[in-house]
């Protein structure tokens, strides 16, 4: 296989009258008989408080899951559809928990920093497939990767002009400064069969879909060219890892990653995750530093298999 190169409405004034009538509401049920005035300037009171001072955020932090069973058990329970919807978000607020829990407050010093700034190393491009999340593969903890996931894990070259993936490339690269960027392909990839199910005079249509995954089609043509031979299957499997090394090619095309791979001061890598036999192949851009950019410029080097 080729080794080629991601109601309006005004207010109306209240009369005393009724702002006591309020205030009385309001202290009932805050169950005292503080005036809905002096609540109001407790409560500000206390939330400057929980800004200014350390140790009291980190309390009511450690305070608020209890708190947050406490609102959860004194709402009404729902049935039906609602009930099904509230039983899935009540599985993510146990997940949530158990990270603030055992994550959040476990390592405090660890996020305080992240807070404040982070220092990834790496940038990863990654498929928006919900099977092949790059923190789970690949381990990493937050602060380590800046990622960015689009169908099929594309990277569409700079004359292209503006859009998601490369306002994350830019800010990754130039601010960040990242040092290591990692394009990520994967097994049985619906945006690839996409891609190689287009049809060669299909040049306008109406899906999202497809207008995206003609950035691969560069990918796609080398594939048809080198293995017409094998079936539809085989050929989207191979398209899968073609696709990612024209990703490394066109990350080329930016001046300013161009410029840092060139000083040493940047890695290209490309990755592809096999989820029916648990995989993984890794590998780097070896970019001679040429004025041009083509297949003959770039080569793979740092090959590796882990299984």
């Amino acid at each position: 296989m080729a080794q080629s190169m991601f109601q309006s409405s005004s207010l109306s004034c209240s009369s005393s009258t009724d702002l006591s009538k309020n205030s009385a509401k309001i202290s009932t049920i805050f169950g005292s008989q503080l005036r809905s005035s002096e609540i109001v300037q407790t409560q500000l009171r206390f939330m400057d408080a929980v800004k200014t001072n350390p140790t009291m955020r980190l309390k009511a932090l450690r305070e608020s899951p209890a708190s947050t069973q406490e609102i959860s058990d004194n709402k009404p329970k729902s049935t039906g559809v609602a009930e099904e919807v509230s039983d899935d978000f009540k599985e993510l607020r146990q997940r949530f928990l158990d990270f603030k829990k055992d994550k959040y407050l476990k390592y405090s010093e660890h996020y305080k920093r992240l807070s404040e700034a982070q220092a990834p190393k790496f940038m990863v491009i990654a498929c928006a497939d919900s099977r092949v999340c790059p923190s789970s593969i690949l381990g990493f903890q937050p602060g380590e990767a800046f990622v960015v996931r689009n169908v099929a894990n594309l990277v569409p070259p700079h004359e292209n002009g503006p859009c998601e993936t490369n306002a994350a490339l830019e800010f990754a690269v130039n601010a960040l400064e990242v040092e290591n960027i990692l394009v990520v392909g994967h097994s049985c990839c619906g945006g690839i069969r996409a891609l190689m199910s287009l049809q060669d005079e299909d040049n306008s249509s109406n899906s999202f879909i497809k207008s995206w995954v003609v950035v691969g089609k560069p990918a796609r043509a080398k594939t048809k060219a080198s293995a017409s031979n094998l079936n539809f299957d085989q050929q989207c499997r191979h398209c899968e890892k073609e696709s990612i090394n024209k990703s490394l090619l066109n990350l080329l095309s930016y001046p300013w990653i161009k410029d840092r791979v060139t000083k040493g001061t940047l890695s290209i890598h490309g990755g592809y995750y096999d989820f029916i036999e648990c995989t993984f192949e890794k590998w780097s851009l070896d970019y001679k530093g040429s004025t041009s950019i083509s297949n003959a410029d770039c080569s793979i080097k740092n090959r590796e298999f882990w299984a």
